[in-house]
């Protein structure tokens, strides 16, 4: 078989279970991370940061650092001046929200401990490291705003010069939007003649914990400034230092090699990327930085740390008819990249896959002197599940139900689709019925409840409880005309290019990043299925802004369902640049043309030619039709009209020791309902990644402060992130209910493993112990918290912190429950 031959039967690829291409290099560690690239003379740097939350700089003596050995330079941020630029933040949420302004190298304050004060450049990580202890800095240190209920009061203010802590106001009224009802109508009738649920919840502050570290490597001294980067977004980065440093984009270079996990905490334009720029420039010579682990924990962005105070109100029979829910949300020190926008996301999920009358969400972002919080996976989606989900189960305890009959009386059914939401949305495909009676069956969930009887019954002091938590999410983040409503700072689209090559083959340019999510694999399978050629013949480029010119990166679930939708209309485009060179070739009418299999045949006819056979015609370009280019090669940028809307239902049991507070899992089950499938075998790695990141949200993960604002769990010692053996395997399963809204028919999945398993957990927990009295235990579920629980049921037994303050149209007060039966 020649090189431009095309096999007569080529196996479907959408579907397959392939092997991901990436993983043998990946898992050899035969590749290039940043940390492994090696300049000539490239130096390298440490950071100098603040031990301290919130202070004022009055003196950094570097000398005896700049005498220690192979130093080249101690910068400060006075040093660098405007020369490192800004840390931008892209999503504005109103027109009214309080930026400060965020320089990679402060100058006069620190707003967190771990903030940079000064970089040290020496010949070797070791000794810029050592030297780098060896600065010595004076800090006057201020009050800290460390609370976050505190801070949203300004009894401490976390930037001074701001004169308040609050940073936005956001909110949605389903009653001004023309989207719904009265809420504050749906709750007085609640009061009055039904059953109105109040509850607070804590969403505990996370760190996105990523394999490889953050590495940066500058060289500025070709034509073009090349920056390697471990990001999820070198087309937004490369966007960034141009903006902010003044040095054309055209000049600047930024690569992504292999990036090992990201979660969205490479979703950042960092200090530590804008500092290596402006030292690399200053200095003329490569550089490098690569964090320890410590300082990854420190002063990589955070995730989630939220209140949530919800109000339901529905009927006797427990029909829901209104949602209320006020969120303070933690920006930390700084607005980050989209850290501000995080919580809108959620605002338009909280109604999930119920059919809501009646809705307003009011959200105040607020700054503390943390690490500044912005996207982990999820990204606003699982503060709105874990707040909805665990209110559905406080329903169903209420009515006396059990928890899948209150969520089946209120979800959307399966003919309603498409279906317009309370929050706006448009869902366009569902079957929540269907996902859930898999689930259910695979689970045994009769068998379940009927063992948790039993142990109720005979007083076992390991008690058995069941969770359930049902999910929907808008994911592929896009469509650019919403975004732009959203005061978002950037489009929604993704861009792709399909290359034929003179021996058949073919090269696939995606605006999408890997870093780890298997794109090189599920894209190759799209263009063999379109174009007919083997699997082994696609080759895929990402992550190097010079070779794929124009891009929005990765995150947000977008990279199949936005960039793998822009990669087919790159395809088709290669078929119909094809079609009338095969037709000039076979000397028949472009009508008469039928393509399949990767073949042109003559209607009728066993006359043919093969995509690739073409490809070669095409690039000898000596028999073309008149006027017609010799080029097959296509682009294609492609903007989405909609989210889309993976769903799902996923059950959990856990057994809770009530003597001790221990808490194991037993069983957990999930069938995700993801549209389309590409290449199973990613789904399922996918899943499986994200329930154990969900889970650990729900009993073992949370970064936590000290009264000075010290990270006390800055090492993996202190931080509980689980390992294989803190898991069970799961059992998953899919049902299918393609996306109307592109052609491949796909949704999201990266991050519905993570949205939906931790509300499961918990649900599972508090349904052990509910019977004692109670119902909450705030996250992580630890076997303190547990034991505490259970012993303090008789005074409520659940929720820790003080009452939310007041914002906007929200109203103070502790949890309650008013209705029938309360």
């Amino acid at each position: 078989m020649t090189a431009v031959e095309q096999r007569p039967e080529v196996e479907r690829e959408i579907g397959r279970d392939r092997r991901r291409k990436e993983d043998q290099r990946l898992i050899t560690g035969r590749t290039r991370w940043t940390d492994n690239i090696t300049l000539p003379g490239m130096l390298h740097l440490a950071m100098v940061r603040s031990p301290f939350a919130h202070a004022r700089i009055t003196g950094i003596d570097t000398s005896a650092a700049q005498a220690a050995t192979n130093v080249v330079a101690v910068l400060t941020g006075a040093d660098l001046g405007e020369s490192q630029g800004v840390c931008i933040n892209a999503w504005a949420i109103t027109t009214e929200q309080l930026t400060p302004t965020h320089l990679p190298m402060p100058s006069d304050r620190v707003s967190f401990a771990g903030e940079i004060v000064a970089v040290v450049v020496a010949r070797s990580a070791a000794e810029a490291r050592d030297a780098a202890e060896l600065v010595d800095v004076d800090y006057d240190v201020l009050p800290a705003a460390l609370d976050l209920k505190e801070a949203a009061e300004d009894k401490v203010l976390a930037h001074p010069d701001l004169g308040t802590n609050k940073s936005a106001f956001w909110s949605f009224d389903s009653a001004d939007a023309g989207t719904g009802g009265n809420v504050d109508e749906a709750i007085d009738r609640a009061r009055s003649e039904g059953i109105l649920i109040e509850r607070e919840y804590r969403q505990q502050r996370l760190i996105p914990a990523f394999m490889e570290p953050r590495s940066v490597v500058v060289d500025p001294t070709g034509e073009q400034i090349t920056v390697w980067s471990a990001t999820q977004i070198p087309h937004i980065l490369r966007f960034a230092l141009a903006a902010t440093t003044g040095v054309s984009e055209s000049k600047i270079r930024v690569i992504a090699p292999d990036v090992g996990g990201g979660f969205g905490g490479k979703l950042q334009q960092t200090p530590e990327e804008m500092i290596a720029f402006a030292v690399g420039r200053r200095l003329g010579k490569p550089v490098k930085y690569t964090e320890t682990r410590s300082e990854s924990l420190v002063s990589a962005h955070h995730g989630r740390d939220q209140w949530q105070k919800l109000t339901l109100a529905a009927t006797k029979d427990g029909r829901v008819t209104g949602l209320k829910v006020d969120l303070l949300a933690d920006l930390g020190s700084y607005v980050a990249i989209v850290g501000g926008g995080v919580p809108v996301l959620g605002a338009f999920m909280f109604n999930a896959i119920y059919k809501f009358p009646a809705y307003r969400f009011n959200c105040q972002t607020v700054f503390t002197n943390k690490t500044w919080t912005d996207a982990y996976r999820g990204a606003g989606r699982p503060e709105a599940t874990y707040a909805i989900e665990r209110l559905m189960d406080e329903l169903a305890a209420e009515l006396g139900v059990d928890p899948i009959a209150v969520r089946e009386k209120n979800w959307i059914r399966h003919e309603e689709f498409p279906f317009t939401t309370v929050a706006g949305l448009e869902y366009d495909s569902g079957n929540y019925e269907a996902a859930t009676a898999r689930a259910m069956d695979m689970f045994g969930y009769d068998e379940l409840r009927a063992e948790q009887r039993r142990r109720r019954e005979s007083g076992d002091p390991v008690q058995l409880g069941i969770g359930v938590s049902t999910f929907t999410e808008m994911c592929g983040l896009a469509p650019s005309r919403v975004l732009g409503q959203l005061n978002y700072g950037a489009g929604g689209w993704e861009h792709a290019s399909v290359r034929m090559l003179a021996t058949g083959k073919v090269e696939v340019v995606t605006g999408a990043s890997a870093h780890g999510q298997g794109h090189e694999t599920a894209f190759s399978q799209i263009v063999a299925d379109r174009l007919g050629v083997a699997f082994e013949d696609v080759e895929v480029l990402h992550g190097d802004t010079q070779i794929a010119h124009k891009g929005l990166d990765t995150y947000g679930s977008r990279s199949l369902v936005v960039g793998g939708e822009a990669l087919v209309k790159a395809v088709d485009k290669v078929i119909e640049k094809a079609r009338p060179i095969a037709a000039h070739l076979l000397e028949a009418s472009v009508d008469d043309l039928e393509f399949s299999g990767g073949r042109f045949s003559v209607r009728g006819t066993d006359q043919g030619l093969a995509i690739g056979e073409i490809a070669t015609a095409v690039f000898a370009a000596h028999n073309l039709p008149d006027g017609v280019e010799p080029s097959l090669d296509s682009e294609a940028t492609y903007d989405p009209v909609n989210f889309n809307f993976p769903h799902g239902t996923h059950l959990c049991a856990m057994e809770v020791d009530t003597e001790t507070g221990a808490v194991r899992m037993r069983k957990y089950v999930c069938c995700d309902d993801i549209g389309n499938i590409i290449n199973p075998l990613i789904v399922a790695g996918q899943v499986h990644g994200g329930l154990v990141q969900g889970i650990a949200q729900a009993l073992w993960e949370e970064a936590v402060h000290d009264d000075a604002g010290t990270l006390v769990s800055g090492s993996f010692v202190d931080y509980l992130l689980p390992t294989a053996a803190d898991t069970i395997s799961f059992d998953i399963d899919h049902t299918t209910s393609p996306s109307l809204t592109n052609t491949l028919g796909t949704k999201g999945v990266g991050e519905a493993g993570t949205i939906a398993s931790t509300p499961a957990v918990v649900n599972a927990v508090v349904d052990a112990v509910r019977h004692l009295g109670v119902n909450d235990i705030q996250m992580p579920c630890t076997p303190e918290r547990v034991w505490k629980a259970i012993n303090s049921a008789g005074s409520g037994g659940s929720t820790e912190g003080a009452a939310m303050p007041h914002f906007g149209h929200g109203e103070p007060g502790q949890d309650s429950t008013e209705g029938a039966g309360a």
